[in-house]
């Protein structure tokens, strides 16, 4: 621990003389006002730039928020030009000014249509791919060849400061604990639901992924490690437009894919729906090496298993906004997705014993069936009251998931050559779960002065998983008969919560923001088989705190503090056994208690593009998963556990290199000291270490309509609970063409080119001597072809809110 303070100290003090030399900083000047189209209606995302009027040098610039408002701060106060920019519209340039007693409002500025441009605009440069914006970093995804073939967990996994393991886990800045958004809505799916449900999801639905390390109170407190936002592509013309692709994957196994989207806009009535037809599938190599300790010596057990996994997926999206007036609008959105697949595989495993010639051989075929069917529904209205921002906001959802598999474990044994004597047997699982949410939810926000707000919101959720897992065994040819592990689970879970947030400024250079979210949390979990129930009841604060230091137009500081919780997937509460293969439990954990977590952040950033940030955050009650070991019937048992405490000190840097227009890299490196404690059976796990993760991602504009993206990604050895995992690195690859005035496009994408993403690592702790390697035929080359269509002029779509809770921990 005298390691990771000693860094904390030196890093503490090194970005806090930073901020001291850069204070030295004169007068700071506003230039303020709102972005309109032909409609009067706000557009986002639109660059605005001051000028130089004699040298016509760029002097700062930022974009228009969801509002289409900006707020431009400058040392230079005379001699100024406005430009404002954006594709389908008319440049507005702005006569020579000077900005007189600080301030300078531009009021509403109404952009003009221009046709042309959207049929005529030729792309040179390559995009920048990360924007770092005070209270998060934005990855642009709209555009790039990595959104043309690739799935939505690959490109979340791509973002800075973002893991994702082979079994589709998702980690941030090396904390466990992510809360993944749709459009700022909670998921509510377990990580395995998750991680299909975007796999099944195109790339190129999504516009931007938004990583948020420390979210205000405005946000669920679900998440210890932050929250990932997947800001999915809204309409943006008048008429019909979208797009229609067909591609293909091999990785081993043949997988298709094939949707489209369409958008329709028409009055005050705005419409879109999205179907997406694929499949995914990987092969698996997985070798154990597990040694046991007896009287005489180690029994080894060399298990290798190859499986095969195939999943097919259809996933439907839809909404419509209507627009009452200017102020207010109404608006529905629906989402529907299914899932079936088979999972199957053989595991076959070698057993020696010391002072003894027997071999004893176990073979396991695992074979499974499975579905799963989402319905999310969610209806929505925006409020405006005024032209100052003064905004309500209410959402109601309600989601429904039915989940269902079937998995036949066949077992053989026997001794050396002798396999006609073999002994069988058979274990048969049947698991029938369905889940409900309802879920309400107001914001309120309102304007109190000069860059002064206050946002007020309340939030009530009512959950209710029912879980039936039904197994039986048999012996030899005989009949199967019920297993005492058969469980039958039913929770519920009802949340109230309450933030108010409060924004201001501290002087010319400095902002903050407080907010305070209050949560009550009703739990009931019910083993109706042993009839066991576990009930939780608290009421739980969490505080945030952000101060913005602008030092100049080109650099600011960020301080950020808050309290977050990660509560259990309702699944790891459920007391159930189930059987891996002959060797292997895994059973859940009725006992688990929430993850709390006390984050700190100092984040340096400049002209938006580079970052310095030191991160430290210590969390009660972490999640584990821990395997335990009966050295007499040689089996191994995984389950979900709280670790005592852990902490992570982290320091990540974020450096764009532009070599030329047309070719520009994005780099982030994040470095972690971490530690966690725990006492675990009869041992203690106490593990002190250092890692690092390197990103580097490269995109390049080529003649003739040829686009390149490259992304090389280096993880160094780690350790997760009792597993001390070993280095890793992987190359991906995308390339795209386009015809027909980029209406046509052809992409070809490659996954672990080098076949180097393979996971090993073993664990020595306590009883437990393993070694474990795996691959998941991660390497693959992927085909899309895109055709993009549109008629009609450029318009812009209500922001739509929703519920962000419960759903993420199905």
């Amino acid at each position: 621990m005298y390691f990771t303070k000693l860094i904390f100290t030196v890093s503490f003090f090194f970005l806090l003389g930073l901020s001291h030399l850069a204070a030295q900083q004169t007068t700071v000047y506003k230039v303020i006002g709102s972005v309109l189209d032909s409609e009067e209606q706000p557009i986002p995302f639109v660059n605005v730039v001051l000028l130089d009027i004699n040298s016509q040098e760029l002097i700062t610039g930022t974009i228009t928020n969801d509002a289409g408002e900006f707020v431009i701060q400058s040392d230079r106060g005379d001699k100024l030009q406005l430009k404002i920019s954006t594709l389908g519209h008319k440049d507005f340039v702005s006569e020579e000014f000077q900005i007189e007693g600080e301030i300078k409002n531009f009021g509403k500025i109404k952009l003009k249509t221009d046709m042309a441009s959207l049929d005529e605009v030729e792309v040179r440069a390559a995009r920048p791919n990360v924007l770092i914006q005070a209270d998060k970093t934005v990855v642009n995804i709209e555009g790039t060849a990595m959104a043309e073939g690739n799935n939505a967990l690959d490109v979340v996994g791509r973002s800075p400061g973002v893991y994702v393991d082979a079994d589709g886990n998702i980690n941030l800045n090396g904390k466990s604990g992510v809360m993944v958004l749709l459009d700022d809505r909670q998921t509510y799916m377990s990580a395995k639901d998750l991680a299909d449900f975007l796999r099944a999801m195109p790339a190129d639905n999504i516009q931007s992924i938004e990583v948020i390390n420390n979210p205000p109170a405005k946000y669920d407190a679900e998440g210890a490690a932050g929250l990932i936002n997947l800001v999915l592509k809204k309409n943006t013309y008048n008429g019909v437009n979208g797009n229609l692709h067909i591609g293909h994957q091999y990785n081993g196994i043949h997988t298709p894919s094939v949707g489209g989207t369409i958008n329709f806009k028409k009055n005050k009535w705005t419409s879109n729906v999205s179907l997406n037809y694929n499949q995914w599938g990987r092969k698996m190599e997985l070798d154990l090496l597990r040694r046991f300790q007896v009287e005489d010596g180690l029994s080894i057990f060399d298990q290798k298993a190859r499986m095969s996994l195939i999943t097919k997926n259809l996933f439907f999206s839809g909404g419509t906004d209507y627009q009452i007036n200017e102020m207010h609008s109404l608006g529905i959105n629906l989402q529907a997705s299914t899932q079936n697949g088979d999972d199957g595989g053989n595991s076959f495993t070698t057993i020696t014993n010391p002072q003894s010639t027997a071999i004893n051989y176990i073979n396991a075929l695992n074979d499974s069936e499975f579905e799963n069917t989402r319905i999310f529904g969610n209806f929505h209205y925006i409020g405006k009251f005024d032209t100052l921002g003064t905004k309500l906001t209410a959402d109601f959802d309600y989601s429904n998931m039915d989940a269902s598999s079937l998995i036949l474990l066949n077992n053989s044994y026997w001794i050396n050559d002798d396999k006609a004597n073999e002994a069988l047997n058979s274990v048969k699982t049947g698991n029938d779960m369905v889940y409900s949410i309802y879920t309400a939810k107001t914001d309120f926000t309102k304007p109190m002065g000069e860059n002064k707000s206050l946002e007020l919101g309340l939030k009530g959720s009512w959950v209710k998983s029912d879980n039936l897992l039904d197994i039986t065994k048999r012996e030899e040819e005989g009949p199967y008969l019920p297993d005492g592990n058969s469980n039958h689970f039913i929770y519920k879970e009802n949340v109230l919560a309450a933030y108010a947030s409060y924004k201001a400024p501290l002087g010319k250079k400095l902002e903050y923001q407080a907010g305070l979210r209050a949560e009550y949390a009703n739990i009931e979990g019910n083993s109706v088989t042993s009839n066991q129930v576990n009930t939780q009841e608290y009421l739980n604060f969490f505080p945030s705190v952000y101060l913005q230091h602008k030092l100049n137009d080109d650099y600011q500081i960020v301080y950020n503090v808050n309290r977050r919780i990660t509560r259990p997937h309702y699944r790891q509460l459920n007391p159930f056994v189930f059987y891996i293969d002959p060797l292997t439990t895994e059973e859940g954990n009725p006992n688990l208690k929430p993850q709390y977590a006390n984050n700190f952040e100092m984040n340096h950033i400049y002209k938006g593009s580079y970052q310095l940030a030191l991160t430290f955050s210590q969390t009660e009650n972490a999640f584990g998963q821990i395997l335990i070991q009966d050295d007499e019937e040689r089996t191994t048992l995984i389950q979900m556990q709280n670790l005592d405490r852990t902490q992570n000190l982290g320091l990540r840097a974020t450096i764009p290199v532009e070599f030329a227009q047309w070719y520009s890299t994005s780099n982030m490196l994040q470095f972690n000291g971490n530690t966690f404690q725990s006492q675990i059976g009869e041992d203690l796990l106490d593990v002190k270490q250092f890692s690092f993760m390197a990103r580097s991602q490269h995109n390049i504009t080529l003649p003739k309509g040829f686009k390149l993206e490259l992304v090389g990604i280096y993880r160094s050895p780690f350790q997760d609970g009792q597993l001390k995992i070993d280095g890793m690195s992987w190359l991906d690859a995308g390339l795209t063409k386009t015809f027909k005035d980029e209406k046509l496009s052809l992409t070809i994408n490659g996954s672990d080119i080098f076949r180097t993403m393979k996971f090993t690592g073993d664990i020595n702790f306590h009883k437990i001597n393993t070694d474990v390697r795996q691959y998941n035929s991660m390497q693959s080359v992927r085909f899309t072809v895109r055709w993009k269509f549109n008629k009609g002029e450029m318009f812009n779509v209500s922001q739509r809110s929703g519920s962000t809770e419960e759903r993420n921990r199905l």
